[in-house]
């Protein structure tokens, strides 16, 4: 098996470097950094902004080629991202905005990928009856419904509740606030700022993972592994779970992994609705701010993201599949 994933990552590792290569093609041939300072008002002296752009490795001035060699040897050699337009470190800024984005969806993610999965595989045993359709409807409108709209519906039913209460329970703006001076304070208080976006995340995730796993449970119910050891005298309980719901799981795994991965830059909507600045939301205004190497450095990431969420798929079908045979012919085909 660690033969197999070694091999794997450095496929995927080649496709990472490809990728944001290409990545930063398109950045560098339609962004444009200097209309940021074409704009500014008084105007700059067009010598100081080429000076300045230069001095970033963002001059469109300067070859292709050339400002190619000098990004790619800052990477290898000294792990820099480079800086955005306005000044600012890139890799400082991606370091510290990928821990709020680890707070924001770790959670709601892994709450919404376990409830589908209790749901979408109690439905599938009762299929067409009242429960199942009910729990179908709700699913399609959570999966119909935008995420902004629920996130921006729960902010509402937030403010009356704690109009009504009196009090500030639940907190949506930011990831702190103002909290007292006495013990757990601060873990409290974010506790609560997190609340909302995990509640919403976990609404999606559950909506989206319950079909899922219904469609794929309902196969594996009709299969004739299963039907072969029911007829053995298996109890239709420990059937469904040792045998169905193991190999309904597989497809689920995946599906999982590779969600949370682009959720770490896909979540851009609930981090602007709830002032989570995060990589979502750097995504977003990296692009609006016309910042070259903050949108390469965040497409990698996103690759990189990728990259392990298909480790992950590998290793889980591995682990739930019991008819891959680790290190043998059957798996090193796959």
């Amino acid at each position: 098996m660690g033969f197999y994933l070694l091999k794997r990552l450095l496929n995927y590792a080649i496709l990472l470097v490809v990728a944001t290569n290409l990545s930063w093609l398109l950045a560098a041939t339609q962004l444009n950094p200097r209309s940021l300072y074409e704009v500014s008002n008084p105007p700059i002296d067009p010598v100081s902004i080429e000076n300045n752009l230069r001095s970033r490795n963002l001059s469109d001035q300067v070859p292709l080629h050339q400002r190619w060699v000098v990004w790619s040897k800052d990477i290898i050699f000294h792990w820099d991202w480079g800086q955005s337009p306005r000044g600012g470190d890139v890799g400082e800024e991606i370091e510290r905005r990928i821990w709020v984005s680890v707070r924001l969806i770790t959670l709601g993610s892994l709450l919404g990928a376990a409830i589908g999965v209790l749901i979408g595989t109690w439905t599938a045993t009762r299929q067409y009856r009242l429960s199942d359709r009910t729990f179908t409807f709700l699913a399609l409108l959570g999966l119909s419904v935008p995420s902004f709209v629920i996130a921006s519906l729960l902010q509402v039913f937030a403010t009356w509740l704690n109009t009504v209460t009196g009090t500030r329970f639940f907190e949506f703006v930011g990831e702190t606030g103002a909290h007292g001076d006495w013990f757990g304070a601060a873990l409290i208080d974010r506790l609560q700022h997190l609340l909302l976006p995990t509640v919403a995340l976990t609404i999606l995730g559950a909506a989206f993972f319950s079909r899922i796993q219904r469609n794929v449970m309902l196969d594996s119910l009709n299969s004739g592994y299963v039907r072969t050891a029911r007829a053995k005298g298996l109890p239709r309980s420990r059937a469904i779970v040792k045998h169905a719901l193991r190999v309904s799981l597989i497809p689920t795994c995946t599906y999982f992994a590779f969600s949370v991965a682009t959720l770490f830059v896909g979540a851009a909507f609930m981090e602007i609705i709830f002032s989570f600045h995060g990589m979502g939301d750097y995504g977003v205004k990296t692009i609006q701010g016309q910042d070259v190497h903050g949108a390469v450095a965040t497409a990698a990431f996103g690759g990189l993201c990728v990259l392990m969420g298909a480790l992950l798929a590998d290793f889980m079908v591995a682990w739930l599949d019991p008819r891959v045979r680790l290190g043998g012919t059957t798996y090193g085909r796959q």
